[in-house]
């Protein structure tokens, strides 16, 4: 199976990560230990969750899952901390961050997480200090490599320099959202900065949140769902379909699905090491494995 470096580190990953947001939420234990299974069997090594997933329930899934297989040593295994988990319980003090990470270290069964990552900036406590945590865990080695998610270029470029500043690890990836769909803010500065610094890329809501899986269709009855609302507001418009009527050509022409053209075209995108998809049936997780095998002509990718 194919693997990809991640940025600098020595992470070696297949480029379609198992995004455990499904993890007790719209998978129970018994589905999420299956698609778990049928990922490994795919060639399948690179989980992500977070401690906000199921408030904990994915990372606790995930560590029973992997103690139950005797995998740890085969896994890349990465997780979040920052967003909100109950009353004054967020963020990226250092306090929180040496606190939270004892806890999904627990949760997951492990005693070092391979990606420990900064879930959404925290403009209430200075870089210095989340950068000096983040050093902490590594230099501890209960942390291996440090990733950020939904960082603007502005931050992520001064989070950098705050490391050099220091001599203190590093942010090596960047999670952005990035689809098909909505391109614009990651495409530009973002986009730019990663190439520039060498940090890998692991893409989030790579399906757009299903639509990009082609369930979703002009005139077609919505399901009556939080998830559909957002499908909906986001990527039901004009825009949105007219990529998807591209999407169905192309698909089409390679006989494939929907959902592995637009990871197929993510994975060709420069910089890119990982697109995140999540599943909660076998058979849906070996459609969406296809997606690496698909090879799209130079015609197919200027089409988008």
């Amino acid at each position: 199976m194919v693997r990809r470096k991640l940025g600098r580190t020595e992470l070696s990953v297949m480029p379609l990560c198992f995004g455990g947001n499904v993890f007790g939420w719209t998978a129970d234990e018994r589905t999420s230990f299956a698609v778990l299974d049928a990922y490994v069997d795919g060639g399948g090594n690179f989980i992500d969750t977070a401690d906000v997933y199921g408030v904990g329930e994915s990372e606790s899934i995930v560590g029973r899952w992997m103690n139950a297989r005797k995998n740890r040593g085969q896994i890349v295994l990465a997780t979040k901390v920052g967003s909100r988990m109950g009353l004054d319980k967020q963020g990226l003090s250092r306090q929180y961050i040496l606190e939270e990470v004892e806890a999904s270290l627990k949760r997951l069964q492990t005693d070092y997480i391979d990606l420990y990552q900064a879930h959404r900036d925290d403009l209430n406590t200075p870089l210095d200090e989340t950068m000096g945590a983040f050093n902490e865990l590594v230099r501890q080695g209960k942390v291996r490599y440090l990733g950020a998610s939904n960082y603007n270029a502005a931050r992520l470029r001064e989070a950098l320099r705050v490391s050099d500043r220091h001599g203190y690890a590093r942010y090596e990836c960047l999670q952005p959202l990035y689809n098909l769909v909505k391109r614009a803010e990651y495409e530009g500065e973002l986009e730019a900065l990663c190439l520039e610094q060498g940090l890998g890329v692991i893409t989030y809501s790579s399906l757009a949140s299903g639509f990009l899986s082609g369930k979703y269709r002009e005139g077609k009855a919505m399901p009556f769902s939080l998830r559909a609302k957002n499908v909906h507001d986001r990527y039901m418009n004009e825009q949105g379909f007219r990529v998807l009527e591209q999407v169905d050509r192309v698909a089409a022409a390679h006989s494939a699905t929907v959902a592995q053209v637009a990871l197929a075209w993510i994975l060709t995108r420069p910089g890119i090491t990982a697109a995140i998809v999540s599943a909660t049936s076998v058979e849906q997780l070996r459609e969406l494995l296809g997606a690496v095998q698909l090879s799209l002509s130079k015609e197919d990718l200027e089409s988008f």
